[in-house]
């Protein structure tokens, strides 16, 4: 199973991204996804999760309303809309790929990674 992150970049505090996580060699439908990420000098962190039919969708409070977590089954596709960025969402953001339909906040729900995407918010 391989993940493949992209979207990242720099932006404004206040502006948009859009990222895109794309998995290819499995039953992508049949996985719940997961965001996360790491800020330099901290631990990485739970962003957002939605089940493989998203049913089921889940946020960290510090991007609750503001990010929007989504999947394209059609295309393998796991999406994260981030809107209204702030600096202290700078860092690396990962995608996650679980073993079953429904997962966790935790990093250890997730048996497949991609390599990170950076994102800078500049104040």
């Amino acid at each position: 199973v391989q993940l493949q992150a992209s979207g990242g970049g720099l932006v404004q505090a206040g502006g948009s991204l859009r990222l895109s996580c794309a998995v290819s060699g499995s039953t992508f439908d049949k996985r719940a996804m997961g965001w996360f990420r790491q800020a330099p000098g901290k631990e990485r962190e739970f962003v957002a999760a939605i089940s493989w039919s998203s049913g089921v969708i889940t946020y960290a409070d510090s991007v609750k309303v503001r990010f929007t977590i989504s999947r394209d089954n059609t295309k393998s596709t796991a999406y994260l809309q981030m809107n209204s960025l702030k600096p202290e969402d700078t860092g690396v953001y990962y995608c996650a790929a679980a073993s079953g339909g429904y997962s966790g906040r935790g990093a250890n729900d997730y048996a497949y990674w991609g390599q990170g995407t950076l994102v800078t918010v500049s104040s």
